[in-house]
């Protein structure tokens, strides 16, 4: 399947390029950027990969899929676009501005009849991945409680103003990570830490709590702008629990310059002084690194294009994410729980 991605920002070029390559079933056939640095970039990281000027050019060139990975208040056009021309179809996040957007916006592609899939990649993150097999596997028995921690130190890189914030770039992802994990929310309550900047006032930090129709309790926690680094999970459940607290391995690998595609099987794996701890009765344990590989979200979008799987996360998905993220924005907002 040839895919183009539109946008080499560092959506592009670090978290949809790479991943592409490595992945089976795709080939990686265009970049679409108007911008001479990136046109730059494009052309050292990917020698003999075609940059267009536009999506339509890309499309004209005869991709069978597109990754749309511009700034969130592009994206609606261009999915459509992309739509209308009947090719497949990876949409960035945030997918859309609200849950309501959303909705109109995944109805609309339905109707054109492209397939779809939002590019929420770190349910395969390496600790998600090993908290998943801890949990299939039982030993900490029935979950009742779940911390989720995620700070940088990226003041810089905090999308600013009314449309942006923290609560839909990182939120996305943890929130969809315990939705995918524990299965759907029915209340939310929320803080939102704010900062005043040139283009409005942004939402700088959160967290927010999390009530689990499964009868999980999760709280999802971070923050950009305190100058304070982490990455923590912990579960308690019915028979022990398990904490966490692996780097980011996929990001921080492509950072340094390695390549999924140049690894292959070794990619993703933690280093064994990070890995979790798993307590019981029975003492504690170090819990090996499961793989982790964000290449498997386009392998696997390639086998639904094909008709051979289903899709790794569909426009629903995102839907549902938003109305969580929509809940959380009005607890924080108006100060109480909101039910969903």
């Amino acid at each position: 399947m040839r895919i183009g991605v539109v946008g080499y920002g560092m959506g592009g070029r670090i978290f949809h390029a790479p991943f592409i390559q490595a992945a089976d079933g795709l080939e990686l056939a265009g970049i679409v950027t108007r911008s001479a640095t990136r046109r730059a970039e494009a052309a050292a990281d990917l020698p003999g990969v075609p940059v267009f000027d536009s999506l339509t050019a890309l499309l004209d060139s005869g991709v069978d899929a597109v990754t749309i990975t511009t700034p969130p208040e592009t994206r609606r056009e261009l999915v459509l676009e992309a739509a209308r021309r009947g090719v497949a179809i990876v949409a960035d996040k945030p997918f859309a501005p609200s849950a309501q957007d959303a909705r109109d916006l995944v109805a609309e592609v339905e109707r054109l009849g492209s397939p779809l899939s939002v590019f929420h990649n770190r349910r395969w993150d390496t600790d998600i991945r090993t908290l998943k097999a801890v949990l299939d596997g039982g030993a900490v028995g029935t979950p009742w409680r779940v911390e989720s921690r995620f700070d940088l130190d990226e003041p810089g890189t905090l999308d600013p103003g009314p449309s942006g914030g923290l609560l839909r770039d990182l939120g996305t992802h943890l929130a969809d990570q315990l939705l995918w994990l524990f299965g759907p929310v029915r209340q939310v309550y929320a803080h939102l830490d704010w900062v005043d900047l040139p283009e409005g006032r942004t939402d700088a930090g959160f967290s927010v709590v999390l009530r689990h129709s499964s009868g999980v309790s999760s709280t999802m926690r971070a923050s950009k702008v305190n100058h304070v680094v982490a990455r923590e999970l912990r579960v308690y459940g019915s028979a022990g629990s398990y904490e966490s607290r692996m780097s980011d391995v996929q990001a921080q690998a492509v950072f340094a310059g390695r390549r999924p595609a140049d690894e292959g099987d070794r990619w993703g794996y933690e280093q064994r002084e990070r890995w979790g701890v798993l307590r019981t009765a029975d003492g504690d344990s170090e819990v090996p690194s499961q793989r982790g590989a964000y290449q498997d979200f386009y392998a696997a979008f390639a086998r639904a294009v094909a008709g051979t799987g289903p899709m790794p996360v569909t426009g629903e998905d995102a839907v549902r994410l938003l109305e969580v993220l929509d809940a959380a924005r009005t607890s924080a907002l108006e100060g109480r729980a909101v039910d969903l």
